[in-house]
């Protein structure tokens, strides 16, 4: 969807952007925008299982290495 906005004559450029953001705000382009760009694609619940393990696996793998002194803390 396209959005034109034309400068009308002897309209100061500040007032230009003014019109022009209260019509971007209008069509809703925006808020479809961020809508597509921040969802997050549904994981399966074998593969969120996975992963946790993963981390968990991870994090215990460094609290042993800090304990035994082969990783230095920060």
């Amino acid at each position: 969807m396209a959005l034109e906005v034309k400068r009308k004559k002897g309209e100061t450029f500040e007032a230009f952007v003014r019109r022009f953001k209260k019509r971007l705000r209008q069509s809703g382009l925006t808020l479809e925008y961020r809508k597509k760009t921040y969802k997050k694609k549904p994981v399966s619940r074998n593969l969120q299982k996975a992963q946790t393990l993963a981390r968990k696996e991870h994090r215990e793998r460094r609290e042993y290495l800090k304990k035994t002194g082969k990783l230095k803390e920060e």
